[in-house]
């Protein structure tokens, strides 16, 4: 389905799509693959009693990865893809704000927590050393000032921490449909 065609009544069909036809393709190096990792991800948002939009955000944070011109690998060759710029661009039309930007952020966020907690960039895995360097390296005194001046800002830190936490092989998680009537129930313009 051509991003042109997406409407608030199949966005989440599209999404689930992905998931189903996509989501089993490997995570970077990761021990995870991309739909156990975004799973994972949302899990972890939802135990932590997140707002309904965090847990979503938490679910479609890495989406981009498929809806980015760049080829998949690029990261891994040393390109930067821009997933999270990708994957916020398309959602942005069907979810609030409080969905899409700390998708937005994440990048932003793991640069941010390697400049201001040093003790942050040991627990990162080696595959997300290396999008690090690709995306940036850790922010400059600037850089982060400008962060912490988003609104969403502290609500990407909570999905940056969840994401770099959600790469446990084999850990059990709801499957795509648990979360589909929360992000029904997100959409712009739904009932509430």
């Amino acid at each position: 389905m051509a991003f042109e065609s997406l409407t608030r009544d199949n966005i989440v069909d599209f999404l689930a799509d992905i998931f189903a036809r996509r989501g089993g393709e490997s995570y970077m190096g990761e021990p995870v693959s991309m739909s156990e990792h975004m799973l994972q991800t949302a899990a972890l948002a939802e135990r932590a009693g997140a707002p309904n939009s965090l847990v979503a955000a938490s679910l479609l944070h890495d989406i981009g990865h498929y809806t980015s011109e760049f080829p998949e690998e690029s990261l891994e060759q040393g390109q930067d893809n821009y997933h999270e710029t990708a994957g916020a661009d398309v959602l942005t039309t069907f979810f609030p704000k409080s969905v899409h930007e700390p998708i937005k952020l994440h990048v932003a966020a793991k640069r941010y927590l390697c400049a201001t907690k040093p003790e942050y960039f040991n627990r990162l895995s080696p595959a997300s050393v290396n999008s690090l360097n690709v995306q940036g390296g850790p922010m400059s005194a600037g850089e982060a000032a400008a962060f912490e001046a988003h609104e969403y800002y502290r609500d990407a830190l909570r999905l940056r921490v969840w994401d770099d936490e959600g790469k446990i092989a084999g850990a059990p998680t709801p499957t795509f449909d648990h979360y589909r009537p929360l992000l029904t129930g997100l959409l712009v313009g739904a009932e509430r």
